[in-house]
């Protein structure tokens, strides 16, 4: 889609199904992807190089938009810049990074909380309930004596979908970007905030490098091109194309895929506090993406 184009109404089928079910895998792997990466390199370092790669790979397709170019910059700062970061020093504070995907999923509920704080938009009494289970099905993995260890690094995961739901705001004024320019400033933004950073506190990092084997750096290569260029992007268009409403629920299945993926790759253990606080959690989750909007009163 052009840039400036009007968004079409277009019938859900198969083919958005198959594209759906794509961004979600691409998503659930990228979180196995940025672990192996992240400790094989540093959180400042394997960001940076990472948005650095996808701007490089977009570069062609950067433009600036009259009236909506310092939007873009926001948003790749929020989204390609601070969110990656808190999202990599979670993974790398991690064991059991299953805990971080259940966390994660606060991002839908923090969305909603932060536009009605500030854009003054209303919740229905579900989608408040959605928000309530939600926190209470993260806030449940905090008494489970398995995930104790982890509690530093769920809190950073809060800290990160805060973040992403402060970028989806963000990403309401871009409605007619095309995937590619968004792209390009995603990464622009990104490697713009925190290579001075990993330039001036990871310099051991970045001489390693040279020693990285070939695991981290595939799974690098998937986290750029697998990942932020094509889940992203794939999941751009979607939104662009289809209602969000028909969309953002099946991204549940995301979460859920990461919490396998990453138990079976790392071998580490789903509890019972994981399976009971990600059911609750993901059950708020579910409740707010089917619950419809409050229309506005006139």
């Amino acid at each position: 889609m052009a840039d400036g184009e009007p968004m079409a109404n277009h019938r859900f089928g198969p083919g958005g199904m198959a594209l759906a079910l794509l961004v979600n895998i691409m998503f659930a792997l990228n979180v196995i992807a940025m672990k192996v990466v992240v400790d094989a390199t540093a959180p400042l370092l394997s960001v940076a190089l990472r948005m650095g790669t996808v701007f490089l790979i977009c570069a062609p397709a950067l433009r600036p938009l009259p009236g909506r170019t310092g939007w873009l910059m926001l948003y790749g700062f929020l989204n390609g810049g601070l969110f990656l970061l808190l999202l990599n020093l979670a993974l790398f504070m991690a064991t059991n990074v299953g805990a971080l995907a259940i966390a994660g999923q606060l991002s839908v509920p923090f969305s909603l909380l932060l536009g009605a704080l500030l854009l003054g938009e209303r919740l229905n009494r579900r989608k408040i309930v959605g928000v309530l289970l939600a926190f209470a099905g993260v806030v449940a993995l905090v008494f489970d004596p398995h995930i104790l260890a982890e509690v530093p690094a769920v809190l950073v995961m809060a800290s990160a979908a805060m973040v992403w739901g402060g970028a989806t705001l963000v990403q309401r004024k871009l409605t007619g970007v095309s995937v590619m320019n968004g792209q390009a400033w995603n990464g622009l933004m990104g490697a713009a905030v925190l290579a001075p950073f990993a330039l001036i506190f990871e310099r051991p990092a970045i001489a390693g490098l040279a020693h990285v084997g070939w695991t981290p750096t595939g799974w690098f290569a998937f986290s750029c091109l697998g990942a932020t260029v094509l889940g992203q992007g794939t999941l751009a268009w979607l939104l662009q194309r289809y209602p969000i409403s028909t969309i953002m629920p099946l991204m549940l299945a995301s979460p859920v895929m990461s919490t396998v993926f990453a138990s079976l790759y790392f071998g580490t253990p789903i509890t019972v506090g994981m399976i009971a606080g990600g059911t609750v959690a993901l059950l708020g989750v579910t409740i707010i993406a089917f619950s419809p909007d409050r229309r506005p009163v006139d």
